[in-house]
């Protein structure tokens, strides 16, 4: 048995339609800062995404373990079909309120990938992604074909256990993140 702890990334400093890869707000670092306290006691490895978001929300853990990141980038943001960010908004607005069987297969694909790496950790772990990336882990421990099942605010800790049985390994949802409204501008 493992836990695993997805930390979604704090508040990044632009859109998703202002820069395809922001960092940290300064209410972001804040943020990301005060998850420290709740994440330090947890052991296991440290996970990020290879965004600069997940990257700079998971480095105050980090240093404070001494330790370093992890980049996994099956674990990175939902992989728009344009790099045009007003094409991309306008994509991920109607993504979010589909259903995973409505995507395409490179979503899908995306969402398996997601799932397998989650389910190859061995130990504990805490790992630094995206709001997207944790409501495939929800939906996959919970059956919700849904792109959105949860409301994951920054800097929230969604908690699964990794649990290998006769079907083989299988997530569990233990602990669902503080929500919070997120809005794709």
């Amino acid at each position: 048995m493992a836990l695993v702890h997805l930390v979604r990334h704090a508040e990044p400093a632009a859109t998703y339609a202002d820069h395809p890869d922001p960092g940290l707000s300064a209410l972001g670092r804040a943020q990301a800062e005060a998850v420290v306290a709740r994440l330090l006691p947890l052991g296991g490895d440290l996970l990020t995404s290879p965004l600069r978001r997940a990257v700079e929300t998971g480095e105050p853990l980090a240093a404070a373990r001494g330790v370093d990141l992890v980049v996994a980038s099956a674990v990175a943001e939902i992989h728009s079909p344009s790099s045009e960010l007003a094409a991309r908004t306008a994509w991920l607005r109607t993504a979010l309120a589909s259903r995973w069987g409505d995507l395409d297969t490179a979503q899908r694909a995306w969402r398996d990938a997601v799932v397998a790496r989650l389910l190859a950790v061995d130990g504990d772990a805490v790992v630094f992604t995206h709001f997207v990336a944790i409501n495939v882990a929800i939906g996959a421990a919970t059956g919700d074909d849904r792109v959105v099942c949860a409301s994951v605010g920054h800097a929230s800790v969604t908690t699964f256990e990794v649990v290998a049985g006769a079907g083989g390994r299988r997530l569990e949802l233990v602990a669902l993140g503080d929500e919070q409204p997120t809005v794709v501008r």
